[in-house]
């Protein structure tokens, strides 16, 4: 069993958040996988995102607000 470090985005709103989880390569079953541990972090992430709650967010991910942006040509 070997695990790669890895960084998996959440875009929830106006914000996108970089979380970093491990990938689990193995020889049987299902190969890459996460942690159950690492899928909760996920799903905090998201929720806390969705009810606007970046402080929570930012104790488990790094947070990004969008800025949409229009160029005339």
């Amino acid at each position: 069993m070997k695990k790669r470090n890895r960084t998996k985005f959440i875009h929830e709103g106006g914000f996108v958040a970089e979380v970093d989880v491990d990938l689990i390569e193995a020889d049987e079953g299902w190969s890459p996988y996460i942690s159950l541990e690492d899928a909760y972090k996920l799903d905090n992430v998201r929720a806390a995102l969705h009810r606007g709650d970046l402080e929570t967010a930012a104790k488990l991910a790094r947070i990004f607000q969008l800025t949409p942006i229009s160029i005339s040509i």
